[in-house]
């Protein structure tokens, strides 16, 4: 595959675009033939059975999921700082699952809980309603452009 994918290039006549589907073993994205799989790749949509099974879809994991396009003088400076806040919030929160699910939200401290809160509304905002999702979620999907959202992730 890697050779394959260092053959697709854009010239002036023209560009290739290719989407692969890769089987990740047990979900280990460490595992090392999707990890070699992956180097080759300009992004990857890591899908979590974890998010689908909260109902949140598209189940895609902002988390897992990346990108060599997310740099400052590609996308800009405001998205990619959002990008960063808003994946550094999801990752604290996930450390944070197993303290919540022993001891509760009370034992928080009110950063933590702040956090928490911030996160849960960062993913639902993240599974808004998608014209992709319809068939799952029975809502009708709804466009936001990107200058929205990056105003309402802040």
């Amino acid at each position: 595959m890697g050779t394959l994918q260092e053959r697709i290039t854009s010239t002036k006549e023209g560009s290739i675009t290719s989407i692969q589907a890769v089987y990740v073993p047990a979900d280990d994205l460490t595992d090392p033939a999707p990890a070699t799989t992956f180097a080759h790749l300009d992004a990857t949509t890591v899908l979590s059975r974890g998010l689908a099974a909260k109902g949140i879809y598209p189940a895609v994991d902002p988390l897992d999921s990346t990108s060599t396009m997310l740099q400052p003088r590609i996308v800009g400076e405001e998205h990619y700082e959002t990008a960063q806040r808003v994946k550094q919030t999801l990752h604290r929160y996930k450390e944070l699952q197993d303290i919540i699910a022993i001891l509760g939200l009370d034992e928080l401290s009110e950063e933590d809980c702040l956090t928490v809160a911030r996160a849960q509304k960062i993913e639902r905002f993240l599974s808004q309603p998608f014209f992709v999702a319809e068939v799952f979620t029975g809502s009708p999907g709804k466009y936001v452009g990107l200058a929205k959202q990056l105003e309402d992730l802040n």
